[in-house]
């Protein structure tokens, strides 16, 4: 029923305001989402390669729409459980995922506590078929593996968070690889908030290798790591698997000995301070105490502006190219924290808040997956002058669009904000959408 309580605004009593519009939506931007989704068949891919333990015979709601709504809310940004009530009627969700209304928040609650180690195993399976797919759409050349460790907060008693002291907080500490090139999340994985940085990478990240030597043996692997990653392990997993990497080391005494040749070289450039600022660049083979042989070494070494004190960066490296061109290359690894910063704020991966470590765990991977969509559908089919835009700002532009509803006997017609200033915008994000050259199964 309408709550009929039409208000007056004291700044000008004749705007009047109330909420019985009728049959609308803010989100009618969201059926570009649904296009993009059917367009890939990610849909009917759920359906078959995804299935909770789950002893009842039958279901109103399936695992299938369960988490397709899952993805679709999390694309609009509704975050919290709580939002499958209060878009329950709501006529865009109700279109998009093809149902009279949505699953309630306690329908929603026993559906992820039904995710178990095999529902963990299935999000792995569904994101490399899906990967298989967006290849076949645009094949790269090569792919940036980046890896870092972020923590998710945890508030309360959940399984498995703890005290991180890095970070002086309380959570989990997730292990995550991005494609440095593309934005695309590779792989998470959710660990205990004691874990160390690199702790479990070699096992994270051979499902990665594995993955990329079968299904793709002409793209080209790519590896960085910060210095918690600076572990000869990893050193090896990469060179066994044919992987160019460059890894920080801490810099330490022996390292800066190493390149004392670069200090002198400094001093003489800047002992006038004529110049602030300046860098230099090195190589040389080296050999830690937990090395079984030498490996090539390449650094910078700079003055900063103002500064007089040196700073050193030291990267560990398997590749052949100059010294100056692996340093930078390292140091595009910064942008990382930009895709973090979008998982965590666009996506909300902090959304940690059972008490099971196991329901966080899987909770993750829907976040993760509706991360991977929006990405693939920014990149593939989002108009070309959105295409560098953040996830906040084409909600706000593209999907938070208000629409009427109007229904006939054959059709439900979606009649959007006619002042909307990204109409063009729209029509050619649905025009790329209907362009795209997907491999049929």
């Amino acid at each position: 029923m309408s709550i009929v309580n039409t208000l007056s605004l004291e700044s000008n009593r004749q705007i009047k305001i109330n909420f019985d519009g009728g049959d609308l939506s803010s989100d009618a931007g969201l059926p570009l989402i649904k296009e993009f989704v059917s367009k890939l068949g990610i849909d009917k891919l759920l359906g078959k390669a995804f299935k909770t333990n789950d002893s009842a015979l039958f279901r109103y709601h399936t695992d299938q729409e369960n988490l397709l709504q899952m993805i679709y809310t999390i694309i609009a940004g509704y975050f919290e459980d709580d939002a499958s009530d209060e878009l329950t009627n709501d006529p865009v969700f109700k279109s998009v995922l093809e149902k009279d209304a949505l699953a309630s928040q306690p329908t929603v609650s026993r559906f992820f506590n039904r995710m178990d180690e095999d529902t963990l195993n299935q999000f792995l399976t569904i994101g490399r078929i899906l990967r298989n797919k967006i290849y076949n759409i645009q094949m790269p050349q090569a792919v940036i593996l980046d890896l870092d460790s972020t923590l998710l907060d945890a508030y309360g008693r959940q399984e498995g968070s703890a005290f991180n002291f890095h970070y002086q907080s309380n959570g989990y500490h997730p292990l995550v690889c991005y494609d440095g090139m593309t934005e695309d999340l590779i792989k998470i994985q959710l660990r205990d908030g004691t874990q160390y940085s690199c702790t479990g990478v070699v096992d994270f990240l051979q499902t990665v290798l594995d993955e990329y030597l079968n299904d793709y043996p002409s793209i080209r692997i790519l590896l960085r790591g910060d210095s918690g990653f600076a572990t000869p392990d990893l050193y090896e997993q990469c060179e066994k698997n044919g992987t160019s990497y460059v890894i920080r080391l801490k810099e330490n005494g022996i390292l800066r000995e190493k390149v004392s040749d670069l200090v002198d070289e400094l001093d003489e450039i800047t002992q006038n301070n004529t110049v602030d600022y300046a860098a230099a660049y090195g190589e040389f083979m080296y050999k830690a105490g937990s090395w079984p042989y030498e490996r090539r070494v390449v650094c910078k070494v700079e003055k900063p502006d103002n500064q007089m004190v040196y700073m050193y960066t030291f990267v560990v490296t398997n590749m052949e190219s100059s010294p100056e061109y692996l340093i930078k290359f390292y140091c595009k690894r910064g942008l990382m924290e930009n895709f973090i910063k979008e998982s965590k704020s666009g996506f909300d991966f902090a959304s940690v808040s059972s008490h099971s470590r196991m329901v966080n765990a899987n909770r993750l991977q829907v976040h993760a997956l509706a991360y991977n969509i929006f990405n693939w559908f920014r990149l593939l089919v989002l108009s070309v002058n959105m295409r560098k835009q953040r996830i906040d700002t084409v909600r706000l532009k593209l999907l938070k669009i208000a629409a009427k509803v109007v229904r006939s006997a054959r059709y439900i017609t979606f009649k959007l904000c006619s002042s909307c200033p990204y109409k063009n915008e729209f029509y050619e994000t649905l025009s790329n959408i209907g362009k795209l050259n997907v491999q049929l199964e």
